[in-house]
């Protein structure tokens, strides 16, 4: 240690550019990995969309009654990080379509988004570079109910799956299975 201490004092400059180089690495870590976010739980609680009923069950068609519907449902499962609750497909009475999450309890991460995917729900996530998907944007907290217009032109009929999707690390968090026909 006194060694150390010694080499220290006689080279200042390589010592404060060293303790300078190990600061910009641990502030880089900081920002760039978000490792606080493992700690920290964001929740959010919307209401239905505007113009929703209260969720029921689809028609015999799988298409919603005049107050608008459920098109889909599925339960989510880990992928890369524990998770939970039910992804839905909605539509308003006036036709506006949502994701809809409820109960969602999953790992909070750094650069967390939402994706329509064309991936079935049982497909590794690793094959995610070759699937289509529709970005609906970042995910609003990794608990509750919350939601994701779908833009009007989305073929519902082209995906699979609804994905929380970490787009620092390319790594899937977890996937619940959607089927809407055309």
């Amino acid at each position: 240690m006194r060694r150390l201490l010694r080499w220290m004092r006689t080279h200042p400059k390589l010592t404060t550019a060293g303790l300078a180089f190990g600061a910009a690495v641990t502030v880089f870590g900081f920002v760039w990995f978000e490792p606080h976010k493992l700690f920290v739980d964001e929740r959010v609680d919307e209401a239905l969309p505007a113009g929703m009923a209260p969720i029921g069950t689809p028609g015999p068609s799988g298409t919603p009654d005049a107050g608008g519907g459920v098109l889909s449902e599925g339960t989510f499962r880990p992928l890369e990080h524990d998770a939970s609750g039910r992804a839905l497909i909605v539509q308003t009475a006036e036709g506006t379509r949502f994701v809809r999450f409820e109960d969602l309890d999953v790992s909070n991460g750094p650069d967390l988004v939402v994706y329509l995917s064309e991936l079935g729900p049982d497909q590794g996530w690793r094959d995610a570079d070759d699937a289509e998907f529709v970005d609906l944007g970042e995910l609003k907290g990794n608990m509750g109910d919350q939601n994701y217009e779908l833009p009007a032109s989305v073929d519902l009929s082209r995906f699979h799956s609804v994905v929380i999707w970490c787009r620092r690390f390319s790594v899937g968090f977890a996937v619940a299975p959607i089927s809407v026909s055309g």
